[in-house]
């Protein structure tokens, strides 16, 4: 067996590897073991947040719907419910950005669920 001499495919994955950790602090953007093992964790973190991100802007819009059904006199949990009852197919996203949009759109819906 021939031996095989690996300094250009190291330099280049090294190279690589701290090419994606450029900003990162201290030791894990100048040294390949730390560099690595930022570049996993980021991975797992990047995974995580995509999914947690759903819930954080589910979060916001049901604030966002709580605070304009609260100038209008009726509770979050109430006007949900009349919608489902009434069976009006408007999802949170919608009717968060209708009420801050355009809030005299927002009144009109707000009446058809009473």
């Amino acid at each position: 067996m021939s031996r095989v001499k690996k300094g250009v495919n190291a330099l280049k994955t090294r190279r690589n590897v701290l090419k994606q950790v450029k900003g990162y602090r201290f030791g894990r953007s100048k040294k390949e073991k730390q560099a690595y093992e930022a570049i996993s964790h980021a991975g797992t973190y990047a995974f995580a947040h995509r999914r947690d991100k759903k819930g954080d802007f589910r979060r916001l819009w049901n604030v966002r719907l709580n605070s304009a059904l609260h100038q209008s006199g009726l509770s979050f949990s109430k006007f949900i419910g009349a919608l489902k009852k009434k069976n009006i197919l408007l999802n949170r996203k919608m009717l968060s950005e209708i009420s801050a949009v355009s809030p005299h759109s927002f009144a009109k819906v707000v009446e058809m669920t009473k």
